[in-house]
């Protein structure tokens, strides 16, 4: 929905209207730097989100 807000887990857990969780066992994020994209199920840019140096 507009406006809406969902958080993104890496790690494991049941997913819920507000939390989605992507079974990673292995570390996904760089700490000095990276970007999340989310993207809706036909694959289209919904929001991103960059941290660090490579902005």
């Amino acid at each position: 929905a507009p406006r809406a807000t969902i958080r993104i887990h890496t790690g494991n857990g049941r997913d819920t209207r507000t939390d989605l969780f992507q079974d990673r066992r292995d570390y996904v994020w760089d700490n000095n730097s990276d970007t999340a994209t989310l993207r809706d199920d036909r694959g289209r840019t919904v929001d991103t989100e960059s941290w660090g140096r490579r902005r």
